[in-house]
């Protein structure tokens, strides 16, 4: 009898251990996170922050698992917002570019030659035009939860120095799949050229396009110099700050506490991704340059000439991106 009574509390004492496992596996929940570029970036490095900050603060009730490369679109970055939308990736760290096609005013970022310095990004992100900006996210169906930074983007190619509009001419330039991009370059007198960023790099070793545009993070990282890019421009004609996003169901589903941790630990990794990719941009020209490339700095007389270049793309796009956050943008950097 004590042997059976002793079974049975043992076969009791199992059956509830195995429950209590089952009841802490449901609890457990993962999230997909979509980055274009790996942890071998800044970029890739701030989502994984984010999911190594997120299990910390959450004890594993709550992970986030990063994929990288675009993977979650196949490799299509443009199409990242909206499958984030209708919920076929749960979160991302995205950036204002590839977003832009389903959220108008974040074209603001990329004016040609409107946001001119470090200063000028931090008073707009963090003003009424960064807030403007966070509720035309939301209006189509995604939480943004903070700002992170890809960087100003400079121009590359293998033909020549850049440092007037007309070095432009005829240079066929990779640009990301915004039509902002396609008129700035074809202002200048350049050939733009969409595709891809997969892409980009097999286009730029052929020599099926002259040139691109990216952050110095990128062209360092990528080694773009080894795919022909002899000549670098420092212009910061546009910079790209990145957004970490959650899709509105999944945010729906979150207790408060899990939203609020959730979006700490987004600002947290964001101004430590931030941080970190100011202070390694010197680290990173130098070693560019001394890998062999021209860097061509561009003197405020040669910096206004591509600022008149683009002034009809400025009149075209702000009216589209929204007057209201453009004269929020405008006034922040003025006052900056």
């Amino acid at each position: 009898m004590t042997l059976k009574r002793s079974m049975a509390r043992f076969t009791a004492g199992l059956a509830g251990a195995a429950l209590l496992s089952a009841s802490l596996s449901a609890q457990a929940r993962e999230l997909s996170v979509s980055t274009v570029l790996s942890d071998a970036f800044p970029w890739g490095q701030a989502a994984e922050k984010w999911a190594e900050l997120v299990e910390e603060r959450s004890g594993g009730e709550l992970t986030l698992r990063v994929y990288p490369n675009s993977q979650l679109v196949s490799g299509d970055q443009t199409r990242e917002f909206s499958a984030m939308r209708s919920g076929l990736i749960d979160a991302a760290v995205g950036s204002t570019i590839n977003w832009s096609p389903q959220v108008p005013e974040l074209n603001l970022f990329s004016l040609p030659f409107f946001i001119p310095d470090e200063a000028a990004v931090d008073a707009v992100t963090g003003g009424e035009a960064g807030e403007l900006v966070f509720e035309a996210i939301e209006s189509r169906g995604v939480i943004p939860l903070a700002w992170g930074e890809n960087g100003f983007r400079q121009v590359s190619n293998s033909r020549g120095p850049i440092s007037q509009p007309d070095d432009l001419d005829g240079l066929k330039i990779r640009v990301v799949g915004s039509p902002l991009f396609q008129d700035t370059f074809s202002a200048l007198g350049a050939d733009p050229t969409q595709m891809s960023w997969t892409d980009a790099q097999p286009a730029l070793t052929t020599g099926a396009v002259d040139g691109q545009e990216n952050p110095l993070s990128v062209f360092d990282v990528a080694r773009i110099d080894q795919v022909g890019q002899e000549h670098l421009t420092l212009w910061n004609y546009m910079n790209d700050p990145l957004i970490f996003a959650v899709n509105q169901q999944v945010w729906q589903s979150l207790d408060e506490e899990q939203q609020t941790m959730l979006r700490e630990t987004a600002k947290e990794a964001g101004e430590w991704e931030i941080a970190m990719t100011r202070e390694e941009e010197s680290e990173r020209l130098a070693a560019i340059q001394e890998r062999g490339v021209t860097v061509t700095e561009l003197s405020d007389e040669q910096y206004q000439a591509f600022v008149d270049a683009t002034q009809s793309v400025y009149e075209k796009w702000a009216p589209r991106i929204g007057e209201e956050v453009v004269n929020a943008a405008q006034t922040a950097i003025d006052a900056r």
